[in-house]
Parts: structure tokens; C-alpha cells; sequence
């Protein structure tokens, strides 16, 4: 098993900037990238603010959340993502990944780990265009990562046994449940939870139910979040993605027809909390 000391998380969105945050509360020296400005000072103004609000909380003393804020650094820059371990948590384009990864791996020492944090994506299909498919890993965290506990760790054909052990073993280290899993359409949990979101939808199509009765149901029921306002915080641009990836991979059954409520909200650009409209207003 490797030893994790740096992690290097690329993308600086509500997902990788939550990942960042774990890491550096769990201790590691932790770096931010995103080659947007814009966006790293987005993602670092949301970590510095969810710090602050445990202080204030009470869930966390001032002098840790000073700590966690020293081991973070942010950059736009590639040539300074060196780690033991990139996670990889960037637009749900396949090409877009690898390029990423095949540009870090010539900077990175060659037992760095490459994890990507994709929620749909074959990890076989990433690693045939990566140049070093043995050090790939599908390591899967839920929205919002400083909360949710589930960490789905993902092993492709090519995937070396000791870098699914050391990214299991980090994953209990950052406090997380890791569960591993094959490389099959939308793993596990986004395989199950297809339903949870289109069957809502195709209601609420239909007029049987309103959106707003739709999520207080379910939250009444004991889920956490209402599919739609859960939606709105993943975000629809990525949840649409997901639901058409695996209703193609697994040959487009009827059940799985992604929503064209979705589509439209999409088409709008109504994409949830970070566009400010999606299901809610915010």
C-alpha cells in the first residue's frame, strides 16, 4: 500500500471543492486546481465560508480550521498539481479526463495514483486513453462531499490490486464509508437511484404531483433530500448526463428514458443551486 502525504484535486466545483476540503481537514497537504480563475476563487471563498460556518456551529475549534486552511493551496496553473494522488472532479466529458490525466502524469512522480471522480463514465473506457491505465482508480464521492459518508471506489480491468488498496485505505482515513465496486453502467448507487429521480419526474409530468409535494413525501419517508431538490444540488447538466450514460449503456430500457422535464430545464440552462434556477429558485 502507497503512502498518501499531497492530494492534488482538480475541478474547484460544489464536488471538488468538497473533496479538497475532506482532504485537508483529514490531515494531507491538499492542493485546488482549476484552470478557471474564476471558478478556484469560487471553490476557495465556499471552503473558507463552510469552515467558518462549523466555527461558528461549534463543530469545530478556530485553531483546527486554521490548520485545515494551511494545508490548502489553490492554482490554475498544471505544472504545480504534484501529488501522490490526483482526483480527478472536472466536467463529465471522457476526453476532457484523459487529456487532464496524460498532461499530470508527466509531472507527477510514476506511483502517483490517478482517481477520477466520475459518477457515470466507464473507468475502463478513461483508462484506454490514459497512458498509464495500472494507476487508474474510479473513486467516487457524493454531493456534498464534506458530509455524505459513501465513497464508492471503483476497479477496472487495468487497475493495479495495491492502488485500490491504498485509495480505500485513504478513503477510511478522510472519514469515509468506501465501498468497492465493478466497472459496470453507473456503478451502484446511480444505478439504483435512476428511479428515485425519473419516476419523480414522470410524475410530476403527468400532474399527479407537485414538485414541492414530491420532495416533502420523501423526505418525510426518511431520505435526507427530496429527488428534486437533490437534483438541484448535483446539478441537472450533470444529473441529465448520468441518466442518459447509463440508459445507453445498458441498451436504452424503456424504465430508464431520461426525463425530458429534465432536458428542458438543461436546454434553459436552468441547471439547479449553481445557476441559481433549476427545480427551486435560489
Amino acid at each position: 500500500m502507497k503512502e498518501i502525504k499531497t492530494i492534488v484535486v482538480c475541478g474547484a466545483g460544489t464536488m471538488g471543492s468538497g473533496i479538497a476540503q475532506v482532504a485537508a481537514k483529514a490531515g494531507f497537504t491538499t492542493i485546488l486546481f482549476d484552470q478557471n480563475e474564476a471558478a478556484l476563487n469560487k471553490g476557495k471563498l465556499s471552503i473558507e465560508t463552510q469552515l467558518s460556518n462549523l466555527v461558528q456551529k461549534g463543530k469545530l475549534g478556530l485553531e483546527e480550521k486554521n490548520q485545515i486552511m494551511n494545508r490548502l493551496s489553490y492554482t490554475h496553473h498544471t505544472d504545480l498539481c504534484k501529488g501522490d494522488i490526483i482526483i480527478e472532479a472536472i466536467i463529465e466529458k471522457i476526453d476532457i479526463k484523459i487529456t487532464l490525466f496524460n498532461e499530470l502524469a508527466t509531472i507527477n512522480d510514476s506511483n502517483t495514483i490517478f482517481a477520477t471522480n466520475t459518477s457515470s463514465i466507464s473507468i475502463d473506457a478513461i483508462a484506454e486513453g490514459f497512458h498509464h491505465p495500472n494507476r487508474l482508480v474510479g473513486m467516487h464521492f457524493f454531493n456534498p462531499a464534506p458530509i455524505m459518508k459513501l465513497v464508492e471506489v471503483i476497479q477496472g480491468k487495468h487497475c493495479d490490486p495495491e492502488n485500490i488498496e491504498t485509495v480505500i485505505q485513504l478513503s477510511k482515513t478522510m472519514g469515509k464509508v468506501p465501498v468497492l465496486c465493478k466497472d459496470v453502467p453507473g456503478f451502484i448507487v446511480n444505478r439504483v437511484a435512476r428511479h428515485y429521480y425519473l419516476e419523480a419526474m414522470e410524475m410530476v409530468s403527468k400532474g399527479l404531483i407537485t414538485i414541492e409535494a414530491a420532495d416533502e413525501l420523501m423526505e418525510a419517508a426518511g431520505f435526507k433530500m427530496g429527488p428534486f431538490k437533490l437534483m438541484d444540488l448535483i446539478g441537472l447538466d450533470i444529473n441529465y448526463s448520468v441518466s442518459n450514460i447509463v440508459w445507453e449503456a445498458l441498451g436504452k430500457p424503456e424504465r430508464l428514458t431520461p426525463s425530458t422535464l429534465q432536458k428542458e430545464k438543461v436546454s434553459k440552462g436552468e441547471l439547479g443551486k449553481k445557476t441559481g434556477k433549476g427545480f427551486y429558485d435560489y
